[in-house]
């Protein structure tokens, strides 16, 4: 029996709407990766991009477990001497709440040109409203 490959046109991208709110952040990052790599598709091909688009609100509203939130630390460089700096999650939510999202989901897609295809589709924003109304998007409930 052959592989079963989706041709381009085959492929269906629906769109989600996932709100954050009280959610933990690792278990969240790992459903959303999940759907933007296609992985709950029966069609899903692991070197194709087959996944959907991904709207995530209530950014700011997701939840750290334990003392994550003093912690846990982001870093930045700017290639320069003494160019590093080190923030702790509180900080960095406060200064771009989505950048916890973004950060811990593109930690979980592969690397390379394929995964950062498949990560261009997360839109993600700190407060209840996005501007992708007209895409008709389907709220989706974590599990």
């Amino acid at each position: 029996m052959k592989t079963f490959l989706p041709k381009e046109n085959e492929i269906t991208r629906n769109w989600y709407v996932i709100d954050a709110t009280g959610q933990v952040l690792g278990r969240l990052a790992v459903q959303i990766a999940n759907m933007l790599r296609g992985r709950h598709k029966p069609t899903y091909t692991p070197h194709l991009d087959c996944g959907d688009f991904i709207i995530v609100i209530n950014a700011e509203k997701v939840v750290l477990t334990g003392d994550k939130d003093t912690k846990k630390i982001y870093e930045d460089y700017s290639g320069f001497t003494d160019g590093r700096k080190v923030q702790t999650a509180d900080v960095v939510r406060a200064k771009n709440p989505t950048r916890l999202i973004s950060d811990a989901v593109e930690g979980m897609m592969p690397k390379g040109r394929l995964g950062r295809a498949q990560f261009s589709k997360l839109k993600v924003y700190a407060g209840p409203t996005h501007p992708h109304e007209a895409q008709q998007a389907v709220p989706f409930t974590v599990k």
